[in-house]
């Protein structure tokens, strides 16, 4: 048994919570609605995020991160990309405060704005390395709907000193939620990050009315994209042939449960950005990530013609004929000679 602190109370991280309750480990959530948190502890739910599922009493929660940072050997951060730097912080001033060191394992999906950092760089350069063992990333195709239902799962573990995720793959590991290790820790987080950009797509398209044979190319094509920026920062393009490549990429482009997917969805229909979060609830990934994404591929001149014609239709009002007139209007090319290009791009960096 470990003692294990889960930072965030939203869809995701409860249902890891209640994988990691079902291995006996000792769980303690942290948030900041004391609304949820009383919810959780007084009727072991937490109807917001997962309906119709109920909690053990074994999992409690507080509002208080220095007795969450207190509690966990094992500190698991299910909060948005956006919020990762701050409540970082907060974590590292506690530890230096406890003189504690721990494992710490994300579950963000997404790159910092600005700084186009990975998850895992911008937790390192927020807490001390004296602070911590090492930092994972917990990531594959994984709506936390069906994982809260004990619905056979897959995921991938990485980290940055390639210890951390053995110890990862041994405390959530069990008959339902199957966790592979990866070394390509930079694969998996772009992998996870990119494929936000698709679904995001997909569901537009999905809200337009087109059918199968446009959203099978847009998710193959997004795959290409997804290996030629991944390839150009570091990762192993095979990564992406993988879980969290596309088997993320197959999950959240073509599920209900996806709210990126939901998201592109209410777009076509007309909706604001702004009303959609509103209405949702829930931090949509993918918007910031397009952002993300579009910026970084211009910094390392990478052809990314899906995520420039999403970013132009999110911030620059471009219309759906458009781009798809932009998309399917492009200069002709081979498609096997792409994936040659990004296995050379890859040996070429390994040198």
């Amino acid at each position: 048994m470990m003692n294990i602190s889960m930072i965030g109370t939203g869809s995701f991280g409860t249902s890891l919570a209640m994988v990691l309750d079902s291995n006996h480990h000792d769980v303690l959530m942290y948030g900041r609605n004391e609304q949820t948190i009383d919810e959780i502890n007084n009727n072991h739910s937490n109807k917001k995020y997962l309906k119709d599922i109920e909690l053990t009493e074994s999992i409690r929660a507080t509002n208080d991160l220095k007795e969450a940072v207190t509690h966990g050997d094992l500190l698991v951060l299910a909060v948005p990309v956006k919020a990762m730097r701050s409540v970082s912080k907060e974590i590292n001033k506690l530890l230096n405060d406890l003189d504690k060191k721990v494992l710490i394992c994300h579950v963000a999906k997404g790159l910092e704005l600005g700084s186009y950092k990975r998850v895992s760089e911008v937790i390192s350069e927020e807490i001390d390395e004296k602070n911590y063992t090492d930092i994972a990333i917990l990531s594959g195709p994984s709506h936390a709907e069906e994982v809260s239902l004990k619905q056979p799962t897959t995921v991938s573990t990485a980290s940055i000193n390639k210890t951390g995720q053995k110890e990862i793959q041994d405390v959530f590991i069990n008959k339902y939620f199957r966790v592979y290790e990866n070394n390509d820790l930079i694969g998996v987080e772009v992998g996870g990050a990119l494929k936000n950009i698709i679904a995001l797509a997909i569901g537009v398209l999905d809200g337009l009315g087109f059918g199968d044979n446009t959203k099978s190319a847009v998710i193959t094509r997004g795959l290409h994209e997804i290996a030629r920026l991944g390839t150009k920062v570091g990762a192993n393009p095979l990564t992406f042939m993988g879980l969290t490549g596309v088997g993320d990429l197959i999950v959240t482009a073509m599920s209900e449960h996806s709210r990126n997917f939901r998201c592109g969805r209410m777009l076509a229909s007309g909706q604001s950005l702004d009303e959609i979060i509103e209405n949702m609830g829930m931090v949509v990934e993918g918007v910031n990530t397009t952002k993300a994404a579009y910026e970084l591929s211009k910094i390392h001149n990478v052809d990314m013609p899906i995520t420039n014609v999403l970013y132009k239709y999110l911030f620059e009002s471009i219309s759906e004929k458009d781009a798809l007139l932009t998309l399917m209007m492009r200069e002709r090319k081979s498609e096997t000679e792409e994936l040659v290009d990004i296995m050379r791009n890859h040996l070429e960096m390994e040198k």
